[in-house]
């Protein structure tokens, strides 16, 4: 795959690693961005897992309402110091995180959040609309496999497309912000709701 400027601006943006490291884990990594940023940090290069280990426990809730109060959402960001708290970029980035749990839905912050019944429920309905779809028993596996990452993307945060830019994800966001204040951040817990939706306890 052909390793383009624009994808190598973006994974340095990110993780605040140099021009000729940044194609080297993307070459290394056939152009895929999260292996190129897991490379980095197996080399212990990128900014972003340099800062993962540090304590985070500064921060803000962001609260949003939208469409006249039909939707609120509350999300819990942090970061490590007080400073960055109270600047407008980690704010605006807080604020970012609400708009896009009130537009897109996420049900959890990253996959390893997600319980293993429900992914084995997920696979299961994937792979029954497969075969009624008459798809061959050979490749249901497959296909259940690539319907799961699509599920992924849809209900984990981290892995959804950002509202505001559909070639970036929420992911990326937030290593481009953890390479910009230089601090390391959390998104730690988010509550959505939605007016007259039924609560499942």
């Amino acid at each position: 795959m052909e390793i383009t400027t624009e994808m190598i601006k973006e994974l340095r943006a990110a993780t605040g690693v140099g021009v000729l490291d940044c194609r080297k884990a993307l070459t290394e990594a056939d152009g895929d961005y999260q292996k190129a940023v897991d490379f980095l940090r197996e080399k212990g290069m990128a900014t972003a897992a340099k800062r993962a280990d540090r304590v985070a426990s500064q921060g803000t809730v962001e609260l949003y309402s939208h469409g006249n109060g039909r939707v609120g959402v509350m999300v819990e960001v942090n970061c490590e110091t007080d400073f960055v708290a109270r600047s407008e970029a980690f704010r605006s980035f807080a604020h970012e995180v609400a708009l896009q749990i009130a537009a897109a839905s996420p049900q959890y912050i990253k996959e390893d959040e997600i319980p293993a019944d429900v992914l084995a429920h997920e696979s299961e309905i994937a792979r029954n609309r497969a075969r009624e779809e008459g798809k061959p028993d050979n490749i249901l596996d497959r296909i259940a496999e690539g319907r799961l990452e699509k599920f992924k993307d849809e209900t984990c945060l981290l892995r959804q497309a950002y509202i505001r830019d559909e070639t970036t994800t929420i992911e990326k966001l937030l290593l481009q912000n953890i390479a910009s204040t230089g601090e390391n951040l959390v998104i730690r817990r988010f509550q959505r709701w939605e007016l007259g939706e039924r609560t499942s306890n």
